[in-house]
């Protein structure tokens, strides 16, 4: 079983919120795999200072997706279908959809406007 997180959800979790760190201790308990778009990182990285955040990116519980062409070209008509143009959202409904996981976002709307069938629930500590 995995989970994918999104730009909000690691936000939560650099911010060493609460209802975040314990959500990512129940997943790790029940070893389900965290998933991170590449696209995710890249919104959410500013620099060497987020501990937090490196060491949940490192953790072997943790894999990092990376965005190839054939991603890439899915993401396209993706995007193209729902009217909406956030490759990043596309890339989270994306990889969330190829595992048939959940998300943890706190872009609840944006991505059910990719695929309403998505299993989207709220970042603990984000309104």
């Amino acid at each position: 079983m995995s989970v994918v997180l999104d730009t909000g959800a690691l936000i939560a979790v650099e911010r060493g919120d609460p209802r975040m760190v314990a959500l990512l201790d129940r997943l790790a308990t029940r070893g389900e795999m965290v998933v991170v778009a590449s696209g995710v990182v890249a919104q959410a990285w500013r620099g060497s200072r987020q501990a937090r955040l490196a060491r949940l990116l490192g953790a072997e519980e943790t894999e990092v997706v990376a965005l190839d062409e054939v991603s890439a070209r899915a993401i396209g008509v993706l995007l193209a279908r729902s009217g909406t143009s956030d490759v990043i959202d596309g890339q989270v409904a994306l990889v969330a959809r190829q595992r048939d996981a959940p998300v943890i976002s706190s872009d609840l709307a944006d991505l059910l406007a990719l695929d309403p069938g998505l299993r989207v629930h709220r970042t603990p500590g984000l309104p």
